[in-house]
């Protein structure tokens, strides 16, 4: 019997300097400082991406796209659940969802949810849904230092 797999992650980013474009969720954030990072930081990609490693076994978001890629720097978050996405497949699975959860005082996120959505799924051909909270103004994210996100997601082997 083939079962279906789960797999966990989590990113978290710093916000970077004055002037850094903000992406996230597959969207720019017109107006909102950025994150810092080897990529374009954008935490609820790379969450969606490190997730679905997890759930296929793969590796994990900095064994496969890590700093020592040079052509990743700067990358989209959408382009890295792509190519995660991709290497799921190829690896022999489907892929049944995404969800994700970014926890951050700011940007306020309801507002482009769908849109955020339908970019992410269409990049890792799959639904992602995502959600947000704040942390009360509790820890580094509550402090407004940077932003986090949690995932899961599904998959099952081809038979």
């Amino acid at each position: 019997m083939i079962l279906p797999r789960t797999g966990v992650a989590v990113d978290v980013h710093a916000f970077g300097p004055e002037g850094t474009p903000l992406w996230l969720a597959g969207l720019e954030w017109p107006g909102e400082t950025g994150l810092a990072g080897h990529s374009d930081g954008d935490v609820v990609a790379h969450a969606a991406a490190d997730a679905l490693f997890s759930a296929a076994g793969t590796g994990d978001l900095g064994s496969v796209f890590g700093v020592d890629r040079p052509d990743m720097a700067g990358a989209s978050g959408v382009r890295v659940l792509g190519e995660a996405a991709a290497l799921v497949r190829a690896a022999g699975f489907e892929i049944g969802n995404v969800a994700v959860q970014l926890v951050g005082q700011r940007p306020r996120f309801a507002p482009r949810r769908a849109e955020a959505e339908a970019v992410l799924s269409a990049a890792a051909g799959a639904p992602v849904t995502v959600s947000a909270t704040t942390s009360d103004h509790l820890g580094f994210p509550g402090r407004e230092e940077g932003l986090a996100a949690v995932a899961t997601a599904l998959v099952v082997a081809r038979g």
